[in-house]
């Protein structure tokens, strides 16, 4: 009996340690980069009329209000993720190039990068646990405004790399959750990603009314291959417009629907070159 008791735990220690040793050689894979950075690059501007400037003349200029429109719309939205991911995207970028170690329970990219300057510290972890993987990214500054390591985001990803969630904080000065990133991935593309403002209180600590508002984008099968989703308040607590974008990304025509602004539910196109058309 002693014997027996003796050669299983001899069975389960080697089973541990081998099992241990897998996990060290096979550190988690990182979720795609553009999870952290919504596309705005295939909305651009269209191409421009055949007409030049001396062209002009007695001629009607097109209206491009439904294009201008649904630009001015995303373009709000890329002011606000440009100012405020500028962070920890870069240092999100950064870890895909780098090796990590593994520190008893977990994986860690530790490295230093640049932003407008200034040095920052990263040191981001991910822990494996079930069929997830557990994300940490700690940041820190040096010099001019320098501020302590604080997590400036988390996350979780499923182990296949096809879906997960992002929340970041807002700034060292304000280490709280401002916005929740979910996100969906079809091999290393990102198919689907929704941002979802979820900051309490402004800096002035009044209630923030941009709460709850979010967009989300993606890309499917149909001839207008792009959409945003957005969901925008108003500057009014509890007040949102909601607007519908969709665009072929290739040849840009598209078309948007926004009740507050038409006052209608229908869809108002415009063309390759931005110029309003009437709906086929």
């Amino acid at each position: 009996m002693k014997n027996t008791i003796s050669f299983l735990l001899v069975i389960i220690l080697i089973a541990g340690l081998f099992w241990g040793c897998e996990k060290k050689d096979n550190p988690p894979a990182l979720p795609p980069a553009g999870t952290m950075s919504i596309d705005f690059s295939t909305f651009v501007t269209p191409a421009k009329s055949a007409l030049t400037d001396g062209d002009t003349k007695g001629v009607t200029i097109a209206d491009k209000t439904n294009w201008t429109l649904a630009a001015t719309t995303a373009g709000v939205w890329n002011i606000i993720l440009a100012l405020n991911l500028a962070i920890p995207v870069a240092s999100f970028d950064l870890a895909i190039d780098k090796t990590p170690v593994f520190l008893n329970d977990r994986w860690e990219w530790s490295y230093n990068f640049n932003v407008v300057g200034a040095t920052y510290k990263s040191r981001l972890t991910g822990q494996i646990v079930s069929n997830n993987v557990k994300w940490e990214m700690y940041i820190s500054r040096e010099g001019a405004g320098a501020f302590a390591e604080l997590l400036w985001f988390e996350g979780t990803s499923k182990t296949d790399g096809k879906s997960g969630q992002w929340i970041l904080n807002h700034s060292a000065l304000f280490p709280e959750p401002m916005l929740q990133i979910d996100w969906e991935a079809t091999g290393s593309d990102v198919s689907k990603i929704k941002y979802t403002y979820i900051r309490d209180k402004k800096d002035d600590r009044s209630t923030d009314p941009f709460k709850n508002s979010y967009i989300e984008y993606g890309l499917t099968s149909n001839t207008l291959n792009a959409f945003y989703n957005i969901h925008q308040n108003t500057g009014v607590v509890n007040v949102y417009n909601d607007i519908f974008i969709e665009w072929n990304s290739t040849k840009h025509n598209g078309h948007i629907k926004a009740y507050s602004y038409f006052q209608d539910n229908l869809w108002h196109c415009w063309n390759e070159t931005g110029d309003n058309v009437v709906c086929n």
